[in-house]
């Protein structure tokens, strides 16, 4: 086939899908073309049958703000016609699906584009909530030939949201196994981190107010008032400065270690021993799978999809939003219960191996893809 991928490129879980994605059909023979204003930052080498189209953004003094909709639709057409794609597959309902839609229409006389919409989360939870909004994201679901989302949380949202008629098929996200696993040994950047042997607590996100990343900071307070450790933090966003400020006023500067983004994360993962997700707002949980097929037990809010990953008592735990002393009894519970721990550190993988491997999830894509293609 010849799939047109439309995503988001920078550091966050839609766009990592979505590369991750467009990077499997490619090595199984697919001809993958992604189209967006910026390089997907996963595809950092060169690989077969993957190309990349970049939108052009106008800078006409007239247009006071981005036409990227427009240009995107524009840029599609072009695409789609001229390497004759089968199907455009976007990420996140607003404005992808709403670019496609216009493609499509474009093409109208000349060829049936289809089109399939994968939903992510805050594009529905959140954003697409906005009254300016809200139409245009149930109008740009149910004009998409096919529509998916990552967790059965979401699909429910989504039609309780907008009252979808469409059938939406849901596909999880998934992992590549043999990329994020256990590692043995110590390596130099454990010793960097906890030149102690102190245990590590770590959390990966865009620190936006949705995921909580104060939260995990304050329950990582009560865990080193108990045992000796250290909490690191993968990300940048919106909140690190409050992040940074908070560590300062607990007195915990030279215990929280900000990493700001990274790629390497499966490094990281294996210099750590718990994962904390203490969202406010979480479809799915791409960090936390990443954290549980490298074997670390995840502590997580109970919201959105999580609990659809997280097996509660078997893979790691799951307490309220914003339940501080529940998190931190939770990780001290694993810490101090070095058989415990293990056993949840092989579960966590197997969970992850078991549901959430690539091979497993690319072939329900490809499945859905000649689903839509033959309706």
């Amino acid at each position: 086939m010849k799939i047109g991928i439309t995503c988001y490129p920078t550091y966050g879980g839609s766009g990592v899908v979505a590369t991750e994605l467009g990077k499997e059909l490619a090595l199984k023979g697919h001809q993958v073309h992604f189209i967006s204003y910026a390089m997907p930052f996963r595809l950092n080498h060169y690989i077969k049958n993957i190309f990349f189209h970049e939108v052009e953004i106008s800078n006409y003094p007239l247009f006071e703000f981005s036409l990227y909709s427009l240009a995107l639709a524009s840029k599609m057409v072009e695409v789609a016609t001229y390497e004759k794609l089968d199907l455009l597959h976007v990420h996140y309902a607003i404005p992808h699906a709403t670019s496609a839609y216009l493609a499509r229409q474009i093409m109208a006389k000349e060829k049936q584009l289809k089109i399939i919409t994968t939903l992510h989360g805050t594009d529905i939870t959140l954003v697409g909530l906005e009254p300016s909004f809200l139409h245009l994201v149930r109008f740009s679901i149910e004009e998409s030939n096919g529509v998916t989302a990552v967790s059965r949380y979401l699909k429910e949202k989504t039609i309780t949201n907008y009252h979808i008629e469409k059938d939406i098929e849901v596909i999880p996200n998934f992992i590549d196994c043999n990329l994020f696993r256990p590692v043995d040994g110590t390596s130099p950047l454990k010793h960097n981190i906890a030149p102690n042997g102190e245990k590590v607590l770590v959390h990966v996100s865009n620190f936006r107010t949705v995921k909580r990343v104060q939260d995990a900071i304050k329950v990582f307070d009560v865990v080193q008032k108990s045992i000796p450790s250290k909490l690191v933090l993968v990300g940048d966003g919106p909140d690190r400065g409050d992040c940074e400020r908070l560590s300062r006023e607990l007195h915990l500067s030279d215990k929280v270690v900000f990493l700001g983004k990274q790629e390497a994360l499966t490094e990281i993962l294996n210099c750590s021993d718990i994962f904390l997700i203490p969202s406010q707002s979480e479809s799915f949980g791409l960090s936390a799978l990443e954290a549980m097929s490298c074997g670390l037990p995840v502590i997580s809010s109970s919201v959105g999809g999580l609990p659809e990953l997280v097996v509660h008592n078997r893979t790691g735990f799951i307490a309220e939003i914003g339940d501080i002393e529940r998190m931190a009894k939770y990780v001290l519970d694993l810490l101090t219960n070095e058989k415990k721990y293990s056993v949840f550190s092989q579960n966590a993988r197997s969970r992850a191996v078991d549901f959430f491997r690539t091979d497993i999830v690319i072939p329900q894509y490809e499945a859905y893809y000649e689903k839509v293609l033959g309706g």
